[in-house]
């Protein structure tokens, strides 16, 4: 399917599927309330142990509610890849399933390309780096006044230049881990909406296949263009807010519009290798 088609296609979507537009534009001003009360409450609950569980609670209702939301999520994906226009119903107890599963998905997605980063960093010496710099100054400050400060600046600038050459290796190349597995992420949600499977979904060899068989340059292009329609309708909307400030609310549509968007191009994608 053309990037045009695509497009075209996933931006009619969320209108076609009204009903569970508004589910999920509810179910996240839910979630975003209750985590918000929750955080501020267990702030509190640092004096009150009452407030700590009460904010802990809301917490978990933020949670559970989130888990919701991932579900449609993975059934817009799902709806792209079977060419259906209109989603299944929404039905709330066979939803959790699936979302721990995105859930998990996310984190693990997550938790690998960390760990490659820091193991980058060890190589790069970053955290040795640090050490030297801490030390150096430890050293040198107390008698930094009494001293030349051009000596203390020399010293500091010598021990944070192979830092600084560390940090700029080691973020350079995490930004770019990160980028990959991100569309190792999409294709992993895709996979799970496909298949149902978690285990297919963690393969990470099976989700750089399928970008290869898309092709790397069909999934960026979406990806940015996705991108930019979303930044066009933040600016559009900031815009307007700036005139009226009661169209701000129409945040609570624009953002589920967005989401459904997005996930419905990655799942007409998948489709080209289903």
């Amino acid at each position: 399917m053309e990037i045009r088609e695509i497009i075209k296609n996933a931006l009619i979507f969320p209108t076609r599927n009204l009903e569970t537009l508004s589910i999920y534009a509810i179910l996240s001003i839910l979630s975003a309330a209750f985590l918000t009360e929750g955080i501020i409450t267990c702030i509190f609950g640092i004096v009150d142990i009452i407030n700590l569980v009460i904010g802990i609670i809301f917490i978990i209702i933020a949670i559970i509610i989130g888990l919701l939301t991932r579900r449609i999520s993975i059934d817009c994906i799902k709806s792209g890849i079977e060419f259906e226009d209109k989603l299944p119903d929404f039905i709330w107890w066979k939803s959790f399933g699936t979302g721990i599963s995105k859930v998990i998905i996310t984190i693990f997605y997550f938790i690998v390309p960390l760990l490659i980063v820091i193991l980058i960093a060890i190589v790069t010496n970053v955290f040795g780096g640090i050490m030297a710099l801490v030390e150096e100054i430890l050293l040198l400050a107390p008698n930094a006044l009494i001293q030349n400060s051009g000596s203390f600046s020399d010293a500091v600038y010598n021990a944070a230049l192979p830092l600084f050459i560390s940090l700029t290796i080691t973020i350079s190349l995490g930004l770019i881990i990160f980028l990959i597995f991100s569309f190792f992420q999409v294709m992993a949600e895709s996979r799970l909406a496909n298949t149902g499977s978690l285990k297919t979904a963690l393969n990470v060899i099976g989700a750089a296949r399928d970008i290869k068989r898309i092709g790397v340059l069909k999934l960026v292009l979406l990806s940015v263009i996705i991108y930019i329609i979303a930044a066009i309708f933040g600016v559009i909307l900031t815009i307007l807010c700036d005139h009226l400030l009661f169209l701000s609310l129409l945040s609570i549509v624009i953002t589920p519009y967005l989401v459904l968007f997005s996930q419905r191009c990655f799942g007409l994608l998948y489709s080209d290798i289903v």
